[in-house]
């Protein structure tokens, strides 16, 4: 089969001023960046078709090295909806250059399901991780020259919150010290990067509702604490206007297409591992304004990106899923059956029924925040008629939907039966009203323990005592009332990343607590989850290359 990149050149994309229209936006509101890529004003979202329209998330099972294929998945279900003539869109994450340059090459879907142009949208886009990079590090820069300019006023930081980031996975980065040298090289201090995804202003221009909201929680942004132990945030600078400017672009919700044409808004980028996982409120509500259907997928497996979609942006936005995809595959299902990565490919029977148990906990896991949950096999060529047979057997024993998708080699045509089983299931048994896995007047300990608990699976949670330090911080600040946003691996239920299928009888160690007080979330830091990736041996970069013109390696 041709590679992604060859697929992808070999589609007719159509001008994004006649995507627009087919969707009802005027033309003179475009912003448009080239001939298939355009900025959309948010001030077009219409709260009464917002209501009106239905919301799926595409979730997965927890994810193995192997891969799942939910941003594939969540594309291939907007192709086949719109091959049985209903009106649907998809919003999506942007991808990091860190994965993409790294372990991925690339995460703009997969085959002949794809959002294009490809190229640019796993690159630089319309420049909005770019901004918020800059936005973050202007941040940094103003904060060292304050501390530097009032040093002898009296004014120093007792703890420094704030570090750098970059969206390069770049391990070297993770701890440094700045400000060596002559005295007129500012204030040294301890600092470091985080990636570019685990950014507070990505965080914060994800969850904005509009510009008004944007500057309130800049503004609120905790940078540390004086001496004399009083919060200090960036209004105390008086820079929030100078960094909205920064962000003024990028706050706009980035419309592009399908291998098919079927609009698509990709907008904002947080992992789900470090972050919380989702794409920008902004662009799930301008896709419901225009969608009668709308699909949008959360970071990783359902443990961590469902989870934080539901308790985070559903929490905080209103708004409310008809119903939850969760994305399979027999080869991810045999390796959480104890199946090693070499031999995931080769039919194994027992191995796909140990693996079920993790597709099981995570169908479990979903109905119990109150949502309609139906499965979606995503097939590869070396899947057997028997596996899928039993696999749909099971799921039908279990009473969920069931249905294969051919998407990433058929298009729209390989997902008309998930379409279909997504609008029967709608129709008919939809989604009641969100059930969260904890109040918002629940201490940060007893959220913690709850998505531990009803979530993970675990046992008990422990704070260290880094942790329980940030938590009297988090108590003085009156900010308990926020969401917990736990960063932990992809790759287990648990905080252990070996830990394959359903673990029980863990300990999840919070080690560090990251107060964001502008995007209003706690983020705990979990096991040796880092914030920084690092690279592989081998990185993706070593494969991408520009030859006669035209980019190779992005698939």
């Amino acid at each position: 089969m041709k590679s992604d990149i060859e697929i992808a050149r070999e589609c007719r994309l159509e001008p994004v001023t006649t995507v627009a229209g087919r969707l009802g936006i005027p033309q003179e509101e475009l912003e448009t960046y080239g001939k298939y890529v355009a900025k959309v004003p948010e001030r077009l979202i219409d709260e009464t078709r917002v209501k009106n329209s239905n919301l799926i998330l595409v979730t997965a099972i927890t994810p193995t090295k192997a891969g799942i294929g939910k941003t594939t998945v969540s594309i291939g279900l907007a192709l086949g909806l719109n091959r049985i003539h209903r009106k649907a869109v998809v919003a999506l994450r942007e991808p990091s250059l860190g994965p993409c340059f790294g372990m991925k090459g690339g995460a703009a879907g997969g085959g002949y399901a794809q959002v294009l142009p490809m190229d640019k949208i796993n690159l630089h886009f319309t420049g909005d991780f770019h901004a918020i990079t800059s936005a973050h590090n202007m941040i940094a820069a103003l904060l060292d020259n304050y501390i530097y300019q009032h040093r002898n006023e009296g004014f120093a930081l007792r703890e420094m919150l704030w570090k750098r980031v970059l969206d390069v996975n770049d391990r070297n980065l993770r701890y440094i010290v700045t400000g060596l040298g002559a005295k007129t090289n500012g204030v040294t201090m301890e600092s470091g990067f985080d990636i570019t995804p685990a950014s507070e202003i990505m965080a914060i221009l994800c969850l904005a509702q509009d510009e008004a909201d944007l500057r309130r929680r800049i503004e609120n942004i905790l940078l540390g604490t004086t001496v004399d132990g009083r919060p200090f945030r960036v209004k105390d600078m008086g820079v929030a206007g100078a960094i909205c400017v920064l962000l003024k672009d990028a706050l706009h919700p980035n419309l592009v297409q399908t291998t098919e044409n079927t609009p698509a808004f990709v907008h904002g980028g947080p992992f789900a591992n470090i972050a919380h996982g989702c794409n920008s409120v902004l662009a799930t509500r301008l896709a419901l304004t225009y969608g009668d259907y709308v699909i949008t997928e959360a970071g990783f497996g359902a443990d961590l990106g469902a989870e934080k979609f539901y308790n985070i942006k559903c929490r905080k936005s209103g708004l409310q899923p008809k119903l939850t995809v969760l994305v399979a595959t027999t080869q991810g299902l045999k390796m959480h059956g104890g199946v090693s990565l070499d031999a995931i490919k080769e039919p194994n029977a027992e191995g796909l029924k140990e693996g079920l148990k993790n597709l099981d906990r995570h169908i479990e896991n979903i109905r119990r925040f109150g949502q309609t949950v139906v499965v979606c096999f995503n097939r590869y060529a070396t899947d057997t008629d028997e596996e899928i047979a039993y696999c749909r057997e099971h799921c039908a024993t279990a009473g969920v939907g069931f249905a294969v998708n051919n998407a990433f080699t058929e298009g729209g045509a390989g997902a008309v039966e998930l379409a279909e089983l997504v609008v029967r299931t709608i129709e008919e048994n939809p989604s009641g009203p969100l059930v969260f896995s904890y109040a918002d007047t629940d201490t940060v300990e007893e959220k913690a323990l709850q998505v531990a608990r009803k979530v993970y699976g675990a046992d008990k949670v422990v704070f260290s005592a880094a942790a329980r330090k940030m938590l009297a911080r988090v108590n003085e600040l009156g900010v308990g009332h926020y969401p917990v946003c736990i960063a932990k691996t992809q790759y287990s239920f648990s905080t252990d990343a070996s830990a394959y299928g359903v673990p029980s009888g863990f300990t999840v160690n919070i080690r560090d607590i990251v107060i964001n007080c502008g995007a209003e979330m706690i983020v705990l830091v979990a096991g040796d989850i880092l914030r920084m990736p690092g690279l592989p041996k081998s990185p993706q970069a070593e494969r991408i290359d520009i030859v006669d013109g035209e980019i190779e390696g992005l698939s």
